[in-house]
């Protein structure tokens, strides 16, 4: 009987350093999947906030150079394009395509849709104001909102209770 209680001490605290340990472990791993979760919500942040903002800056840059005075079609059609390739749009979107969710990535790409017909529409002669000009800015509206509805979701965020000026 001697040599047994000798042992149970010993036992008793390996059993609790053992349990300590586990403790930690789940406890740390716990923390990781925390600050894990924490980094791919700021990064959907940062991706979603780039394309937004390329996406309202690339409207804004459409509709100027169609109200602006060119030399000539050819010159309006060059500078409708560039502003189309150099909006940094290309970069944004595949950035979308590789962090977005499927419904986000969906609803972006409708927008990036939406401003190519615009650009393609103003490169055709479309008249800033015409029915056509006006549809297709309103699609765009609408693909922005549902969009931006859905990055809000993704982050947790709760609706908007107003809309957003286009």
């Amino acid at each position: 009987m001697l040599a047994r209680m000798d042992w149970l001490p010993l036992i008793s605290t390996l059993a609790g350093a053992a349990i300590g340990i586990v403790a930690t472990l789940i406890a740390d791993r716990s923390r990781w999947r925390r600050e894990d979760a924490k980094e791919v919500v700021r990064l959907r942040l940062e991706v979603y906030t780039q394309y937004t903002t390329v996406v309202k800056v690339l409207g804004e840059t459409l509709r100027a150079l169609r109200e602006q005075e060119h030399p000539s079609d050819e010159e309006r059609v060059a500078a409708l394009r560039e502003a189309f390739r150099e909006s940094g749009i290309a970069v944004a979107s595949e950035r979308m395509w590789l962090i977005g969710p499927q419904p986000v990535v969906k609803a972006s790409n409708s927008v990036f849709h939406c401003l190519r017909s615009i650009c393609d529409g103003y490169i055709d002669g479309t008249a800033v104001g015409s029915p056509e000009d006006h549809a297709r800015w309103e699609a765009r509206g609408k693909a922005a909102a549902k969009m931006r509805k859905l990055m809000r979701e993704d982050l947790g965020v709760g609706p908007l209770l107003e809309r957003h000026s286009s």
